[in-house]
């Protein structure tokens, strides 16, 4: 059973860093595009930062540009998602996800959400003082 879980979340200070991670069980990560997502109270979930299959090309929406990294650890089959210089415009529940469209999912990594596949739980993720 492909299962997806994210963990990492928490309440942290404007300013400060957070790291999630989003843990596979039943694949390998490493063969699949992964993407970062958040939904906000009132709004649309969104993709934040994808990363592609095998060779690991990244992308990020512009508000999270330059603050937070996306990264992947294929001996732990986890991908990470660096946050830091958080606002308390971060605040959200964050979902990573998974999918795997051959070729496609090298070259690229999408944030257009009805790609993905397989979807994990969220994490909560408060910024506020």
């Amino acid at each position: 059973q492909l299962q997806l879980v994210e963990s990492g979340g928490g309440l942290v200070q404007p300013g400060g860093s957070l790291r999630l991670s989003c843990a596979a069980s039943g694949f390998t990560l490493n063969n699949y595009a992964i993407g970062w997502f958040r939904q906000a109270p009132g709004k649309e979930r969104e993709g934040i930062s994808c990363i592609s299959s095998s060779i690991g090309l990244t992308n990020y929406t512009d508000s999270v540009k330059g603050r937070f990294t996306i990264s992947r650890d294929n001996a732990k089959n986890t991908v990470y998602l660096q946050m830091n210089s958080l606002k308390p415009e971060d605040t959200a529940i964050y979902y990573c996800a998974a999918y795997n469209r051959g070729m496609i999912s090298i070259k690229m990594c999408e944030l257009s959400q009805p790609v993905y596949a397989y979807w994990g739980q969220g994490t909560q993720v408060t910024v506020s003082s």
